[in-house]
């Protein structure tokens, strides 16, 4: 039909262009609505869902109370729907299309609610459901008893498969928009909530119940997402992860308290879910009376480090590990480990910068005698009297790696108190001046 010809039939019709793509993301997001619902959505393109409601429909008073409280929300923000409740996804496709009433099959009675449908509720193509309308078998009473080889011969396999699919006598799969993440927690709001107090009440609940259950378990979160539906359709989430393992309800807590602002109410949040994605084992071993633990191994230490990476994110600290090389560039590597373990051991046999340069920068250098530190140095425009000096210690250069000279490095601190770490490359040469390098600081 011709927008013409409609507007003929419907003056107020309201046209829209057309833009690929836009179903798929309309019924994304509606999928991403459903999910106070279930856990469990699959995309049915063009114009459906499939929620696995197993252990849900109880929630909100049975599968009859489950659909009429969907149904109504969705009638408030401008969907029409037609469920279907059954056993498989074959009968509930089927139903939810095609069925007139009984919109929810009791269990074991997807024979009976099919029966009455016509072919089409059984996801079949066009040329297959001409070739049964053709034939006369316009329900699937019809042909339900005919022997299967019967069918496969006379309609392809396709037709068996849908049938025995939606008669759960052959496997059929739900593959999730998202997965399921196993610790989960969700609280319903009897009212909209819209405090930061009453926001507080209810992520403190969540983590009580999930810390309970993950202690009881032996194991703590490392990535937790706390996720809120609103009653206007929207949602949000926020995120935070810790330096190790963790079940400690008010050490969690914290964490999220210091993203709170980022959550925005607007008209009411009615659900709240708690999603821990990444879960480990936390070692517990029994404290001595007076040993501390070192490094990460400290809890304190631990929350701290998660408490600064909260407020100023992941990337705010970062670890380093020794790296087997002698080069000052590549004597340390960043972590990237997810636990606390040390692959190497750091050479502290000689002093090194607190901060060291990613690449060395070139320095005005004098040094009255050869091979030994320089009086005094020029970097950035600003001139150093050295007052006490180092050295020299002979870094040779990686030649496996990379041709070059060796390094002379010197500690040295000028008139002013800073320490700097500097090095001569190469051998001192009379008829060539050396190039010399700043590579770090002490102070």
């Amino acid at each position: 039909m011709t927008v013409a010809d409609a507007k003929v039939i419907a003056p107020d019709l309201t046209v829209f262009d057309h833009k690929k793509g836009r179903e798929i993301k309309l019924l994304g997001g509606l999928a991403e609505w459903c999910l106070r619902y279930s856990p469990l959505i699959m995309l049915d393109p063009p114009d459906g869902l499939l929620l696995d409601i197993t252990g849900c429909a109880h929630l909100r008073g049975g599968e009859r109370e489950f659909l009429k409280d969907m149904i109504g929300r969705l009638k408030v923000i401008g969907y029409d729907v037609r469920p279907g409740i059954a056993d498989t996804i074959g009968c509930a496709w089927g139903v939810a299309r095609c069925a007139q009433k009984g919109l929810i099959v009791p269990e074991g009675g997807h024979r009976n609610a099919l029966m009455p449908l016509p072919p089409s509720a059984l996801r079949l193509p066009m040329d297959l459901l001409m070739k049964l309308q053709n034939l006369g078998l316009d329900k699937i009473r019809s042909f339900v008893h005919m022997p299967h080889s019967v069918l496969r011969r006379r309609f392809q396999k396709e037709l068996v498969l849908r049938l025995l699919q939606a008669l759960g006598q052959e496997e059929e799969f739900l593959i999730p928009l998202k997965e399921a993440v196993p610790y989960t927690e969700r609280i319903e709001c009897l009212e909209p909530v819209r405090t930061r107090e009453a926001i507080e009440i209810a992520v403190f609940k969540l983590l009580d119940a999930l810390c309970k259950r993950l202690y009881g378990e032996g194991k703590g979160l490392r990535q937790s997402e706390l996720i809120w539906f609103r009653i206007d359709g929207k949602k949000g989430q926020i995120a935070i992860g810790t330096s190790q393992a963790s079940n400690r309800t008010d050490h969690l807590f914290k964490l999220f308290s210091l993203k709170f602002d980022q959550i925005e109410p607007a008209l009411g949040i009615e659900l709240f879910v708690l999603e821990a994605s990444l879960v480990e084992a936390v070692n517990d071993k029994q404290a001595g009376l007076w040993a501390g633990k070192p490094g990460l191994e400290s809890e304190e230490i631990a929350e701290l480090i998660d408490r600064i990476m909260g407020r100023i994110g992941n990337e705010g600290i970062r670890r380093y590990q020794p790296s087997e090389h002698y080069w000052p560039e590549r004597a340390a590597a960043p972590d990237y480990h997810e636990d606390n373990r040390i692959d190497g051991e750091w050479w502290n046999d000689r002093p090194r910068p607190i901060q060291l340069l990613e690449q060395p920068e070139l320095i005005q250098a004098m040094a009255l005698t050869p091979d030994y530190p320089p009086k005094m140095f020029t970097y950035r425009g600003k001139r150093h009297v050295i007052v006490a000096a180092d050295g020299p210690e002979r870094i040779e250069r990686e030649w496996w790696l990379d041709p070059g000279e060796h390094r002379d490095y010197y500690v040295v601190e000028d008139e002013e108190g800073g320490r700097y770490w500097l090095f001569r490359s190469g051998h001192y040469d009379s008829k060539e001046s050396q190039l010399w390098y700043l590579h770090g600081y002490f102070a």
